[in-house]
């Protein structure tokens, strides 16, 4: 593996802890997801391998990247405000996806699951224009990225 990825990322849970068991196991997957496979790397800045500390200051992500070493490399604060839209109608659409399951046809399940997916794109292309700049991901990293951002607000927008 390269040096432009992710090997670590830490939650601060008095900040952005999960609510219940669902909530967790979410963010559980999202950083096992995002740890297996990521593209995440510094605009001039080649000494990665890093670690991601997030944390939520005044309702704004709060990103703090060291290095493998544990030596701070960058820190940055991304406002929620942008994402609040497209992370409700996430959830919204994940409800009908999941109640679609226990209660509708195969083809009624695979038209809301299409719509799940072009939402959770929507998000990704969010976020990965937010971060233009800040950090260079590829798709699949901005995906598992704004995965692990639903996880940890899950209990705070239901």
């Amino acid at each position: 593996m390269g040096e432009n990825r992710l090997i670590s990322i830490d939650i601060d849970d008095e900040t952005l802890g999960a609510s219940g068991p669902d909530a967790e196991h979410e963010r559980r997957v999202a950083i096992f997801d995002l740890i297996e496979e990521n593209s995440f790397g510094l605009p001039d800045h080649d000494k990665g391998p890093y670690a991601l500390s997030l944390s939520q200051v005044e309702r704004k992500l709060v990103f703090a990247i060291r290095d493998e070493a544990g030596e701070d490399v960058h820190t940055f604060i991304l406002s929620m405000g942008p994402f609040r839209g497209v992370i409700r109608d996430y959830f919204m659409i994940c409800d009908s996806y999941y109640d679609a399951i226990r209660n509708q046809t195969p083809h009624q399940i695979e038209a809301i699951d299409m719509a799940r997916r072009g939402i959770h794109n929507e998000g990704s292309e969010l976020l990965a224009e937010r971060l233009e700049g800040k950090v260079n991901v590829d798709f699949h990293t901005s995906r598992r990225l704004f995965t692990l951002i639903c996880a940890l607000h899950a209990g705070q927008t239901r």
